[in-house]
């Protein structure tokens, strides 16, 4: 039976909780705020991360990791005894982060790594790393691993409402979604992924309707094997969980907190649902 190590990154909004279940080994991007820098995940927790964006004037960045910390993590699993490494890193369209595990890899001589561009983000990417993880619990190879990651690829979605543009804009991770700056101030923007990249997803007038949009967004996938909200700092998180709770789902509802990689880009008040096909 083969042993297989699991990586993500810390892009996946896993509930740390999970990650510890399945033996997922999460690779850090980092936070800048000005001159200083976070590990996120290390020294920079959700909670903190949404208060030092409250106090500061700058808007935070981020940095893919290193090939080196990848390559770290690859000869932990090497040293561990696993016969091998699946990576599911974010979409290579908003991060250099798939770049450098792809690097990381091709140093690692006749110890097999793949590495899998998820073209997610948050807890699309983190149930896929969540599924993966469980198919390499059974001892699944390499090989199976890759064929299914591939083909749940494309039946993960993510849907989400924010309260500004500001953080994408100045992050340069708008897409189809720059087609209604200006007029933020009047409207409740909706986003989602199409092919890795941000676009615009709908528009609401309140942050209820937005809530009620996400919803019935979501019903048009069921069957669900497995879904997931998330959110940055948002206070109102309750009203959105009331109506996913009706939605068919094989797996429970996973609750994360949006951490300091998609919450630099999203801003505070960013909440949204991410899910996986049957």
């Amino acid at each position: 039976m083969a042993r297989i190590r699991v990586i993500t990154d810390s892009a996946c909004d896993l509930p740390e909780s999970e990650a510890h279940r399945l033996g997922i080994d999460i690779v850090s991007l980092t936070i800048r705020f000005g001159n200083e820098e976070f590990v996120d995940r290390v020294n920079l927790s959700p909670a903190t991360f949404w208060a030092k964006c409250k106090e500061s004037a700058q808007l935070p960045e981020t940095a893919a990791p290193s090939p080196g910390a990848f390559q770290v993590a690859y000869q932990r699993a090497k040293d561990e005894g696993f016969d091998g490494v699946i990576v599911l890193a974010l979409s290579a369209t908003l991060s250099a982060t798939h770049q450098s595990a792809t690097l990381a890899a091709d140093q690692m001589g006749d110890f097999p790594v793949r590495v899998i561009d998820t073209k997610a983000v948050s807890m699309a990417q983190g149930l896929m790393a969540i599924e993966i993880a469980e198919l390499a619990g059974d001892g699944a190879d390499l090989d199976q691993l890759e064929r299914r990651a591939l083909a749940i690829r494309d039946k993960v979605g993510v849907v989400a409402t924010i309260d500004t543009l500001e953080h994408l804009i100045k992050g340069g991770r708008v897409g189809g979604a720059k087609a209604f700056v200006g007029q933020v101030l009047s409207i409740k923007p909706m986003l989602e992924l199409k092919d890795g990249v941000v676009a615009e997803a709908g528009r609401a007038r309140t942050r209820g309707k937005a809530f009620a949009a996400i919803a019935e967004r979501v019903t048009k996938h069921v069957p669900l094997r497995r879904i997931a909200m998330m959110h940055g700092a948002s206070e109102d998180r309750d009203k959105l969980e009331a109506l996913l709770t009706p939605i068919a789902s094989e797996f429970s509802l996973i609750v994360a907190d949006i951490g300091p990689v998609v919450g630099t880009h999203g801003g505070p008040g960013i909440i949204g649902v991410a899910w996986l096909e049957a």
